[in-house]
């Protein structure tokens, strides 16, 4: 079998009029990404609903830790720095294509964007009080819930308001959802790029795979032990997490039982040159080298890419115009009723000797 990647002409330069479509293709991703991202950080200072609670509920008695275990700081080196710096590491020691770097830092941020817009959201709507709220609240002594009714945030005492507004943010978790949308996308491209679900059971591979989840499930369950959240708010939103940054890495990367996983896909404008990317077919070792990058002469970010994003897996589906376009026609002009012919085997035609002769017996 031929060879995955290009041997015509690997490295032709691309025209201006492709870069600028290459640009365009995706900008409408960047754009949802910063939109996203600004959502996010412009719904924390919104006053979200805020429920009644009940002073005699044990389970919003806990204390009000001034200082948390994992800082708002230290979860943004967690989620989103750490996998930043880690998955250009990976690329390098890898497939070493800035394509696949742009793919990797595009899903990335799109995830932890889309997650944190989605947790905000959910925050100021739901306004369930936080394990810590009477704390936070500071209620007059002797202060008891009406008799058929609830208590109300204003009777609180507490001047400041930054910390009363936030002590009805518990669902779900924003640290919880953050970590494994940033350190699950991570896991999802590490696992990608060691081919961990290639049937050879290499247990190695999967714990590797698995080190950012447990670093994601370390920085939920410190959120219980501040009082910051209820067990039902982590895992809420560890699952969002991870279902968004699975959601994310999809976008830009095959499946992990591709056999081409540790490849991106490729982009969405359609190629100048009659180049040819890889496929999902079996290949022999030799092909399997080439697609590997093994024993390729490859810089950082770009001799093995070339110009023409040799390295990247082919998309087979067809644009969504053509996907709309189809069957458009099929009301004014009906599909034809002539019937198919069917090309049948020998069997099927000619009957099987012991049926023959049972029907030569019964016609005598």
């Amino acid at each position: 079998m031929r060879s995955f990647f290009v041997k015509k002409n690997p490295k032709a330069p691309v025209s201006s009029v492709r870069r600028r479509k290459l640009f365009l293709s995706y900008l409408p991703d960047w754009i949802l990404t910063i939109v996203l991202a600004a959502i996010f950080f412009s719904l924390d200072k919104v006053e979200g609903y805020r429920r009644e609670f009940s002073v005699t509920d044990t389970s919003l008695r806990h204390p009000y830790a001034i200082h948390e275990r994992v800082p708002n700081a230290a979860l943004y080196l967690i989620c989103f720095v750490a996998p930043f710096v880690l998955q250009p590491v990976i690329n390098l020691l890898t497939i070493r294509s800035w394509w696949d770097f742009h793919n990797g830092t595009l899903g990335l941020i799109l995830g932890l964007a889309l997650t944190g817009a989605i947790t905000q959201f959910s925050k100021i709507t739901v306004g369930r009080p936080r394990p810590d709220l009477l704390d936070r609240c500071k209620l007059l002594p002797g202060t008891t819930d009406p008799e058929f009714g609830l208590t109300y945030w204003q009777l609180c005492t507490q001047t400041d308001n930054t910390i009363l507004r936030d002590g009805f943010r518990s669902f779900p978790s924003g640290h919880s959802s953050m970590s494994f949308a940033g350190l699950g996308f991570l896991a999802f491209y590490l696992a990608g790029k060691l081919h961990l679900f290639d049937r050879r059971g290499h247990t190695g591979k999967a714990w590797l795979s698995l080190a950012p989840f447990c670093g994601a499930a370390l920085v939920a369950i410190s959120r219980t032990m501040d009082y910051r959240h209820h067990w039902q708010d982590v895992l809420v939103g560890s699952i969002l997490g991870t279902v968004i940054s699975y959601f994310t890495y999809r976008q830009y990367y095959p499946s992990l039982a591709s056999e081409l996983s540790h490849r991106p896909y490729s982009p969405r404008i359609k190629r100048e040159s009659d180049e040819i990317l890889p496929t999902h077919h079996h290949t022999s070792s030799g092909d399997q080298n080439e697609m590997t990058g093994l024993g390729q002469s490859q810089g950082p970010f770009g001799d093995a890419d070339g110009f023409e994003l040799a390295g990247t897996v082919q998309r087979h589906n067809l644009p969504l115009e053509e996907v709309w376009q189809d069957g458009a026609n099929e009301i004014s002009a009906p599909r034809s009723m002539t019937p198919v012919k069917h090309t049948r085997s020998e069997s099927e035609v000619t009957p099987e000797p012991t049926m023959m002769n049972d029907r030569v017996n019964a016609t005598v």
